[in-house]
């Protein structure tokens, strides 16, 4: 609602200016799980109940096969976040939790790109595909697929250099992380 006694909504814009949709505070959770039916479903409808939103989930077998790990990012404040690991942590299948901190975590995303080009184009996106390292998957007459892997900032930055070309499609993974150094997982 708007000020006191006023019936106007208040807008998308006004309450991500008012802070109250976002907190710049991204975190990355990775949680172990046995590899077991309806895991996946408890622990998102537990975010959703708590009204997060998950900005990117992926779901991986480990080095044992009756575990999974879950890595997941959203926003949120430090407090909530620390409510939701605890009422996580009381699911039956859930076996750790961490919170990893950006400076001790190396992310990664995947990500593919159907571009748009003739022949005349191929060749400088050939070169922007070289530049950010990333590789040419398929060709056809009309079209190129690229794969780009690295951190959410380059995959964000190459999306951004080939939409002028035509960007026809494009999948990405979210994000990957693990702990920096001999740690724990």
């Amino acid at each position: 609602m708007g000020e006191p006694g006023t019936k106007e909504p208040l807008s998308l814009e006004e309450l991500e200016a008012a802070g109250s949709l976002r907190t710049g505070r991204k975190h990355t959770l990775s949680i172990l799980v046995e590899n077991k039916t309806g895991v996946l479903s408890r622990i998102a409808g537990l975010f959703a109940r708590r009204g997060f939103n998950i900005d990117t989930l992926t779901v991986g077998p480990t080095d044992d096969d009756a575990i999974s790990r879950v890595t997941l990012t959203l926003d949120g404040a430090l407090h909530p976040i620390d409510q939701v690991t605890k009422q996580l942590h009381k699911l039956v299948n859930v076996l750790k939790i961490r919170d990893l901190e950006p400076e001790e975590t190396v992310t990664r995303e995947l990500a593919l790109f159907k571009v748009a080009v003739d022949g005349s184009q191929r060749g400088e996106l050939m070169q922007v595909t070289e530049i950010f390292r990333g590789k040419i998957v398929d060709v056809t007459k009309r079209s190129v697929i690229v794969e780009i892997t690295g951190t959410t900032e380059k995959v964000e930055a190459f999306e951004s250099m080939v939409r002028p070309f035509g960007l026809i499609e494009m999948m990405r993974t979210g994000e990957i992380a693990i702990s920096r150094g001999r740690g724990e997982t």
